[in-house]
């Protein structure tokens, strides 16, 4: 059973785990229809929201060989599906690599950004547990669900991207190609480095945790971490059309230079955990999954206002668009 499993992650696992011989059940609160190929697929939907006790309990039934929980965030959702322990015979968590701190307790998206080893092992410092901010919150259901007498794989994903988005971070480069621009300044010179992490991976995770249960934490991250700049060429690219990038050393100056993977030092996380404890080996990499990808973004996007579309990436408040400083910062340049 799959909570969240009409989503981002839960449509790729669903369809994977339903490939392998598994009876799937996706749990989701009925904002769009099941999608079609999980009905052609065999699985069964329960709609509700997680939080009321008798649609889990519904969703859970009988009791469930295998747990997958998309949408957790704290200890609470880990104590709402524990409530049910003894229908479960293990789990898959979806944390995130947000939980890793450097030496002196520096976070992602804290006021300092986070001096860290370029390959971050999964025993690596993490934050402090509790309900302040999203990575401690991750931290928290991390705990909740190790300590528990269920078998958790916690997994830690990085910039997911894949098709169902809410915070599509390609939108910043497609919608860039849709309005026919070919030129991106990108701050940090264009080298950041953010480990990006393709559903498919993490649905190929989820499976072969599944076949072999235990009580692990392993990144989740795609096989090759390309620049800011190699992300937007790349989206480019799969739009048959070029770009020039300009490189806009240290700090974005406003909203100059911004963009979703602009981060003044790597972010990069170590996977060979995964291969040595499951045998994992990556389905896609970054440039192979983008094609179906931007096609849904696309298609999500025609018509209608993308603010309301992806709400996530709107949410940041950040003016990811400014058409206008970019083309003054290059008019004075020519």
């Amino acid at each position: 059973m799959i909570i969240g499993g009409n989503g981002q992650i839960g449509v790729p696992t669903a369809l994977a785990l339903a490939a392998d011989g598994w009876q799937v059940r996706v749990l989701h609160r009925g904002s769009r229809p099941l999608e079609p190929d999980l009905a052609e697929a065999g699985v069964h939907e329960v709609r509700g929201d997680r939080a009321d006790e008798a649609v889990l309990a519904a969703a859970v039934g009988d009791g469930v060989d295998l747990l997958v929980d998309c949408v957790a965030f704290d200890s609470t959702h880990a104590e709402q599906v524990l409530r049910h322990r003894a229908g479960l015979g293990s789990a898959v968590v979806i944390s995130s690599m947000a939980v890793y701190a450097d030496a002196d307790g520096r976070l992602l998206g804290g006021p300092e950004f986070p001096h860290l080893p370029v390959g971050v092992r999964e025993d690596g410092p993490t934050a402090q547990p509790g309900r302040g901010g999203y990575a401690e919150g991750k931290v928290e259901l991390e705990q909740a669900w190790l300590a528990a007498d269920v078998p958790a794989t916690v997994l830690r994903p990085g910039a997911i991207h894949g098709a169902f988005a809410q915070n599509p971070r390609e939108w910043f480069a497609l919608k860039r190609v849709l309005d026919g621009r070919t030129d991106v300044v990108l701050a940090h010179e264009g080298r950041s480095r953010f480990h990006p992490s393709a559903v498919e991976n993490i649905a190929e995770l989820i499976r072969l945790a599944g076949a072999r249960p235990g009580r692990r934490v392993l990144n989740a991250g795609d096989p090759v971490v390309p620049t800011s700049a190699e992300i937007v060429t790349a989206v480019y690219a799969a739009r048959a059309r070029e770009v020039t990038v300009h490189p806009l050393p240290g700090e974005p100056v406003g909203n100059l230079g911004l963009n979703p993977w602009g981060v003044p030092g790597p972010f990069v996380v170590d996977m060979s955990g995964a291969a040595t404890e499951l045998g994992y080996r990556p389905v896609v990499d970054y440039v192979s999954s983008l094609g179906p990808y931007l096609d849904w973004v696309e298609r999500a996007s025609a018509g209608r206002d993308w603010r309301e579309v992806f709400g996530d990436f709107a949410a940041s408040g950040a003016d990811l668009f400014d058409y206008a400083a970019e083309d003054a910062w290059l008019a004075a340049r020519r």
